[in-house]
């Protein structure tokens, strides 16, 4: 099965031939250490938020808009982000958004008022940006084979957030909260100047600049945006991402008011989730290469789905009239059930966060900046919404696991889609595929089936 660009007709992903493993690996390793620096300033307000909130007085919802508003920008900015870097390069993008990013996490200290806060969130939310920047650029390095894997490793710089909520815990004890975001500022632009000196150019980006060609014009760029596949990616992402985003800037708050535990043992159970949350994609990325992108999404949204119905159960009071009077006992999720269902649902999101970018260089080789960074952007936007949703829950229903009864709604939706579409757009392809067939192959087209199907349909594209 050939898969080509869509819109230049080109395949335009680095060949076999051209893949240096050695410039490729220190590409990737620079990269995944720069992200997941990002990726703890990103969600740095997980931790001081709630002493913020503590201060201020603030609201559940509050309090959710304030862990939130990085999020918006981290994703709105992705777009543009990755339309940058298709045209001058991830290495001189990246440095110039970890330089920025970091006057504005230093300028955090020295705010006061809840407004000043949000407009300060909303700079460090540049951070998250640096997703889609990573990604085009690492998957310039790599051909189709190496890929999947390739891109699992840097999403892995998501354990940022673990390292926030495991780390800074003690940095706000030892040095208070404005200091711990002064450490926060220095280390983000040490990386960036690290970064710089020790990386060069994508391979593209060299190849046009000594042939002297032109870049994409931004209509062709934007012009993958159109394809309702794009925006089904989005909506995986919304959940695997989003859904990431929010939990681990949520559950340390959900620890301390849930269970009534200090900041530093939410802090660390909330680590707990966030760390295989981000280490295990890069198994997702060599499960989507090995399996294929649709089998692993499928595994995703299944366990997901009974992860969230057990932790949406509410603490519940039971009384039943027993033979000598009324009998009271209660359920409910103990911690530490939660805790590993939690741990669990971050697994097999990671595995889904690889599995939905595999699909990306794919099938976009040429837009793999504009095409992730709208995806990146939906996702991202999850991670926006989705706290303030909980906090505007918590205060309207008084319940504290509404937050995954939501969460239980939005999988169980864009499983039935994704399943209904997938089945649609194969029965579309393969007309000749008997319902058994379609349900056999349905995971992933394989790749000497699809060949084998090719040559009798006239060799049609995924």
């Amino acid at each position: 099965m050939v898969i080509h660009d869509s819109y230049n007709g080109n395949n335009t992903m680095l060949s076999e031939q051209d893949y240096n493993p050695p410039k490729a690996h220190k590409a990737l390793g620079m990269s995944t250490l720069a992200f997941t620096v990002c990726f703890a300033v990103w969600t740095i307000f997980s931790i001081i938020g709630v002493k913020i909130k503590q201060e201020l007085g603030l609201s559940e919802t509050e309090f959710g808009l304030l862990v939130a508003t990085p999020v918006l920008t981290g994703s709105i900015s992705r777009i543009f982000l990755g339309i940058w870097t298709e045209r001058f390069g991830g290495r001189l993008v990246f440095t110039i958004l970890m330089l920025t990013t970091s006057v504005a996490v230093y300028l955090l200290s020295s705010v006061e008022t809840y407004a000043m806060f949000l407009v300060a969130a909303l700079g460090i939310g540049l951070a998250g940006g640096s997703f889609i920047v990573g990604i085009a650029y690492t998957s310039e390095w790599y051909d189709k084979k190496h890929q999947g894997t390739a891109l699992g490793i840097f999403g892995a710089g998501n354990v940022g957030a673990a390292v926030t909520n495991f780390g800074a815990p003690f940095l706000v004890v030892a040095l208070g909260w404005q200091q711990t975001a002064v450490v926060y500022s220095a280390v983000l632009a040490g990386m960036a100047v690290v970064f710089w000196f020790l990386t060069e150019n994508d391979p593209r980006l060299t190849k046009r600049a000594s042939e002297g060609g032109e870049t994409m014009p931004l209509k062709e760029q934007l012009a993958p945006l159109a394809k309702l596949q794009v925006w089904r990616f989005s909506l995986y992402y919304f959940f695997v991402f989003g859904a990431f985003v929010a939990l681990a800037s949520w559950l340390p708050r959900y620890y301390v008011g849930a269970y009534d535990m200090s900041l530093g043992q939410a802090g660390m159970l909330a680590a707990l989730y966030a760390l295989p949350a981000s280490i295990f994609r890069a198994l997702g990325g060599w499960m989507s290469d090995r399996f294929g992108a649709r089998a692993v999404m499928y595994w995703t949204y299944g366990v997901s789905l009974l992860c969230l119905f057990i932790l949406s159960y509410p603490e519940t009071q039971y009384v039943v009239s027993g033979i000598k009077g009324p009998i009271a006992f209660s359920f409910g999720v103990p911690v530490a059930l939660f805790v590993f269902m939690t741990v669990a649902l971050g697994f097999f999101m990671s595995l889904g966060k690889a599995a939905v970018y595999k699909h990306i260089p794919v099938y976009y080789p040429g837009h793999v900046g504009s095409v992730g960074g709208l995806v990146g952007m939906i996702g991202g936007l999850g991670g926006f919404v989705l706290p303030i949703t909980f906090g505007a829950l918590n205060d309207l229903t008084g319940v504290w696991t509404s937050c995954f009864m939501f969460l239980f709604l939005i999988v169980l939706v864009s499983f039935i889609w994704m399943h209904v579409s997938i089945i649609r757009m194969e029965r579309r392809r393969y007309p000749e595929l008997t319902e058994e067939e379609t349900s056999r192959y349905l995971p992933e087209i394989q790749l000497d089936y699809g060949q084998e199907r090719g040559d009798q349909t006239g060799n049609k594209q995924t």
